[in-house]
């Protein structure tokens, strides 16, 4: 159950937490007049001359927790991401005094109370869908007394945060549950629920359709592909010509024939439908918003198995639009499928295209968990917005060149290209490989080391993180929505 957000003027009797800043700590009576005894005032500058950030006052009838932030944490950052990692971190320390509600107060501007409400929420969030003993959860609602958010910035951030989740649980599924069928079933329940399109393609249609991206890789599979087309088309959406999301929906990956080693490599491939995952909750989120945006959104689906006919390393595939591809291995199979979901995407005349993928380990290599990996075949205004969007919603990306040079590294002696480009810029020809099967404004964000968290981080649990959700919101307002 996700935590509530609502907004209250009414201070009742239930605890409360108070968000301030150094500076307002210091002179707290001007902030927050005959709330506090003499005895308090004088503990709170006691807790703050100690450079202790949280401390509680605990009261007959109303404990209150005071949460100081300093400014060489937050108030100096451009942004105020650092808020969201603030409020996480609150969660987990208010969580063990076992509140069902809690109230939040603040005397900081409204983005700085936003975020730090987001990451509260978003840091609340378990998957305990195969325990047998499950927690209950206590913190049901968090009631925010301040005048300088609506309810309206209160209910855009839950609709985010449920989405997030959506994504994180899919992440989480094991692959044997998440099958490429039942990836589209979850589409269609989710598109019935919130009243979007969805046009799911399976394996017969998918061959008729002459994608050879998609069927090669699930050739060693007994579990047929899928290919989900969903979209989400107000009456009144701004833009005539459809953003597309394309996501990989690798749902399970062995590697095929050039298997993977098991430790740390295999193991957490139910991940690999990350991208899938993201591309979801996004139309999802807009369509429960009711964002007049036209958006579109293709997910290619299927597991990569060293099956009785799976493909072999040195096979050539004829692609969706024609491409010959030489594949040399078999692991590098998201990007075959990507490919054609690529190319299926221009016959919609897309203003842009950007896919997420969980596609290289290069990716997480170069950057870690910090940062997606980003490329942009796009104009420069484009690029720097979802770069700003990045920025203040704390899902960063890193540019990568798009060089012609590397284009050299792909190139075949048998066909049109091959699908790995060797041990250098493993990423970066990977991209390249893409590139080939975009004729329109397109972005690739390589999400390999944010997707999956192996520890708890921020407001990340171990497992799934959604990270890509909050960023792409962003921009889409950003782009589409604020004039």
């Amino acid at each position: 159950m996700q935590l509530k957000l609502i907004k209250s003027n009414k201070i009742s009797s239930l605890p409360r937490l108070i968000l301030l800043s150094k500076q307002q700590s210091d002179s707290i009576d001007s902030y927050f007049p005959k709330l506090f005894s003499v005895d308090e005032k004088k503990y709170i500058a006691e807790q703050s001359a100690k450079e202790i950030d949280l401390f509680r006052l605990p009261r007959l009838n109303d404990d209150v927790f005071l949460h100081i932030i300093k400014a060489t944490d937050a108030e100096t950052d451009d942004f105020d991401i650092e808020y969201y990692s603030k409020g996480a971190s609150i969660f987990k320390a208010v969580l063990k005094y076992k509140f069902e509600k809690i109230i939040v107060q603040s005397k900081t501007d409204s983005k700085k109370l936003l975020n730090y409400l987001e990451g509260f929420v978003l840091a609340s969030y378990t998957f305990e869908k195969y325990k047998s003993e499950k927690n209950k959860p206590v913190l049901r609602e968090i009631r925010v007394s301040d005048q300088s958010v609506s309810q309206k910035d209160l209910y855009y951030i839950s609709i985010v945060c449920k989405n997030v989740f959506l994504a994180r649980d899919l992440i989480n599924e094991p692959g044997s549950e998440l099958t490429s069928v039942e990836i589209a079933n979850r589409i269609t329940e989710m598109a019935r629920k919130n009243k979007f399109e969805a046009e799911i393609l399976h394996k017969s249609k998918i061959v008729a359709l002459k994608m050879g991206g998609l069927l090669s890789i699930n050739r060693g599979s007994k579990i047929p592909p899928t290919f989900s087309i969903i979209k989400w088309k107000p009456e009144n959406a701004v833009n005539a010509q459809p953003l597309i999301l394309v996501g990989k929906g690798i749902v399970f990956d062995t590697g095929g024939l050039s298997l993977k080693p098991t430790a740390n490599s295999m193991d957490y491939m139910k991940s690999d439908m990350s991208g899938a995952a993201i591309v979801l909750s996004v139309i999802s989120a807009i369509a429960e918003l009711n964002l007049p945006v036209y958006v579109i959104g293709l997910i290619p689906a299927t597991d990569n198995r060293p099956g009785d006919n799976a493909v072999l390393p040195g096979d050539v595939v004829r692609m969706y639009n024609g491409t010959t591809v030489e594949v040399l291995n078999t692991d590098a199979e998201g990007r075959m499928i990507l490919a054609d979901a690529l190319s299926f995407a221009a016959q919609f005349k897309p203003d842009l295209v950007i896919d997420l993928a969980t596609l290289t380990g290069a990716a997480s290599v170069a950057i870690g968990k910090y940062a997606m990996v980003a490329f942009f075949k796009c104009v420069d205004d484009i690029k720097q917005q979802l770069i700003l969007s990045g920025y203040q919603t704390d899902e960063k990306m890193v540019e990568f060149p798009l060089w012609n040079e590397y284009a050299e590294l792909i190139k075949s002696d048998v066909a049109d290209i091959k699908n790995i480009g060797g041990r250098d810029a493993g990423a970066i020809t990977a991209a390249k490989f893409l590139e080939k099967f975009t004729s329109f404004p397109w972005i690739h964000l390589d999400i390999a080391g944010v997707s999956f968290s192996h520890s708890e981080y921020k407001y990340y649990q171990k497992g799934g993180t959604g990270f890509g959700i909050r960023v792409l919101l962003n921009f889409i307002n950003k782009k589409y929505l604020t004039k």
